[in-house]
């Protein structure tokens, strides 16, 4: 009887602990703008915001711009490729590629293809495609850039996309239910779990990510069934960005970076 309550207390210890985890991010630096929107960085110290729907990007020394009033709102932006950054205007079903001075390379219109196609999610893919969830079937498909062929390659899904995020070679997407997938580019979908409610979110791996909820930031790793409180100096942010251990604090006064280790 008494290894049996021996054995409780462990195991209620360590679930108490697990909850607990706290990690202290490290500041870096901090950077003022004056923009709506901070979109991240690339590996050549450049960093992109939008402010009245103009796509910057900027370092110490310069500032390049890219606006297209005719299109309306920036609805999103891929950066994986620096030198052919992906811009969507969702209102008017369109896609603009940018080299890597913001210079224009290809507008794509997907209201003039021959398949029915409404974009409600984008990102760029390998093999000079994208990836593309078309809302009419509710299905994920790869567009071919260069040669204008588009495929599905998913089922429909069952619920809407709420948060998405995608690299070269899979796409990620939450549903309305908090569910979370991942699609390769042969159409292979899996079921990675379900995600806290959440207010924002950065997905690191089919595994781990980092989400905001009540004014707080959490690491959380699915395999290991680990959460980690990540403990900043801002009491309240408009947004965070998290690549390459790199902890980015969006607020109206501008950019803190944070160097924190993910395991």
């Amino acid at each position: 009887m008494k290894k049996v309550i021996l054995l409780l207390l462990i195991s209620s210890f360590s679930i108490m602990i697990s909850q607990n985890l706290k990690q202290n991010a490290v500041l870096m630096d901090s950077i003022r703008f004056d923009g709506d929107q901070f979109l991240g960085y690339d590996p050549f110290g450049f960093y992109y915001t939008i402010k009245n729907n103009a796509f910057s990007k900027i370092n110490t020394r310069d500032t390049l711009e890219y606006k297209n009033i005719s299109l309306g709102k920036i609805t999103k932006v891929d950066l994986q490729n620096p030198l052919k950054i992906v811009l969507f205007y969702e209102n008017f079903n369109t896609v603009i590629l940018l080299d890597n001075q913001l210079n224009e390379i290809q507008k794509i219109n997907f209201s003039e293809s021959t398949i029915p196609i409404v974009v409600s999610a984008i990102g760029i893919a390998s093999q000079n495609q994208l990836w593309i969830y078309n809302s009419m079937n509710q299905q994920l498909g790869l567009y071919d850039y260069l040669n204008t062929i588009y495929k599905t390659i998913s089922v429909p899904s069952a619920e809407n996309i709420k948060n998405y995020f995608s690299d070269f070679n899979a796409f990620y997407w939450i549903d309305n239910k908090n569910n979370w997938y991942a699609c390769d580019i042969f159409g292979r979908i899996t079921n990675n779990g379900k995600v806290p409610d959440f207010e924002s979110i950065e997905i690191i791996n089919k595994n781990q990510f980092i989400y905001s909820t009540n004014g707080s930031l959490i690491f959380q790793d699915l395999e290991k069934d680990q959460k980690t409180e990540i403990k900043i100096a801002e009491k309240s942010f408009k947004k965070f960005y998290y690549k390459d251990q790199i902890l980015s604090i969006f607020t109206s006064e501008g950019i803190t970076n944070y160097k924190i280790i993910i395991p």
